[in-house]
């Protein structure tokens, strides 16, 4: 029963005719019984009026940055529907009287604020999960821009031959105990790498070995420092994608100096694209076990699992906040599985005119033209 119907059977009660009024031997305990059923129907009206939508994470969802009309906005994708997130936060407290709660419209505001925002992005997902025809708002994510969802984190992190088959044809050691060998970590600039998805990675002038490496990600959710094994995943928001664009001439030993130069061969501008979404860790709870394939001109090229990974999610994280402090929005590449190019016989790079494609299991595909 609709909650205008309810109030309608409580004014009937409360309005009864004196026409139909009862003889005095039962009027009172007439009188009574209208009392209960009025009662019990404002009760019950009051219960649907204020009814919550739960605001536990029962409809899945991913979330995006993206672009229409020129205004950049966050979205949350709720099957193949795109939502604009602030529109359908005010339809959420409109419709369902939900408290009243503002929503950042910048990816990385909004997992800076997910104590507050991850409960009322359950909510909306929840509310039109259940709907169906949608708001004008949603939109098909093939007619808008997507963006990199995060732009830009305060610290973009990469792990090296973290996959043993990575690390054999890359000529490195194999022989690493997770629990007593630390991970190889390296950064990239997040400002000058992230490019968008769909946007085209320049090859740079004498750069002929440019390599592909697809990789999944993860998003942290809060600051985190000295982390364990049992607490990890309770600072981390979520996973995503990223190409770790890398120059293998320039990662090559330099007269001796070094074994290998990590800025050159991965920090140049535009090498770390990402996306297209953010899929919060609730929705992966696999995330130990997701496919991961690159393809360079629909050629299947990289083919594996994140559960090859030498030093798994947890044990990452505890390596890298003993040494530093991480930041909600910040993104860490887990390592590209074997299949790279330059593990080829004979090595095989990258040239204008290939398209690189790396789809993760459960996030999407991210799709990065050459040039």
């Amino acid at each position: 029963m609709t909650v205008g119907a309810l109030r309608g059977r409580a004014f009937q009660a409360r309005h009864v005719s004196r026409q139909d009024a009862a003889p005095a031997s039962y009027h009172c305990s007439d009188v009574r019984d209208r009392c209960r059923l009025l009662l019990a129907l404002i009760c019950l009206m009051l219960s649907v009026a204020n009814a919550e939508i739960s605001d536990q994470p029962d409809v899945a969802f991913k979330l995006a940055t993206f672009e229409d009309g020129g205004v950049e906005r966050v979205g949350l994708l709720i099957g193949d529907r795109l939502l604009e997130l602030q529109q359908a936060n005010s339809l959420l407290q409109k419709n369902a009287g939900v408290a009243a709660l503002e929503l950042p419209n910048d990816m990385k505001s909004l997992i800076e604020q997910s104590k507050a925002t991850r409960p009322r992005l359950n909510q909306i997902a929840n509310y039109f999960g259940s709907h169906t025809g949608g708001p004008g708002f949603g939109h098909d994510p093939k007619t808008v821009t997507i963006r990199a969802p995060i732009m830009y984190p305060w610290n973009l992190l990469a792990a090296g031959q973290n996959y043993r088959a990575h690390a054999a044809e890359m000529g490195g050691s194999i022989d690493i105990d997770p629990d007593n060998d630390n991970p190889f970590l390296f950064a990239k600039s997040p400002r000058s790498t992230i490019i968008d998805p769909g946007q085209s990675y320049v090859i740079p002038p004498g750069h002929e070995r440019i390599d592909w490496e697809g990789e999944f990600a993860i998003v942290v959710g809060k600051q985190a420092r000295n982390l364990t094994l049992d607490n990890a995943m309770d600072h981390v928001f979520g996973f995503t994608i990223v190409y770790d664009v890398s120059d293998r001439a320039a990662q090559a030993p330099i007269n001796g100096r070094y074994a290998r130069d990590w800025f050159a061969g991965k920090s140049m501008d535009n090498a770390a694209p990402m996306g297209p979404y953010v899929v919060p860790k609730e929705f992966l709870p696999n995330y130990a076990n997701l496919q991961i394939t690159t393809r360079v001109n629909g050629e299947v090229m990289q083919d594996s699992n994140t559960s090859y990974m030498i030093h798994d999610v947890e044990r990452l994280l505890r390596y890298i906040t003993s040494r530093m402090t991480l930041w909600p929005g910040d993104v860490i590449a887990t390592g590209t599985p074997s299949g790279v190019g330059n593990g080829r016989e004979p090595p095989v790079y990258l040239k204008s005119g290939d398209v690189v494609t790396i789809e993760i299991e459960g996030i999407g595909t991210l799709t990065t033209p050459i040039e």
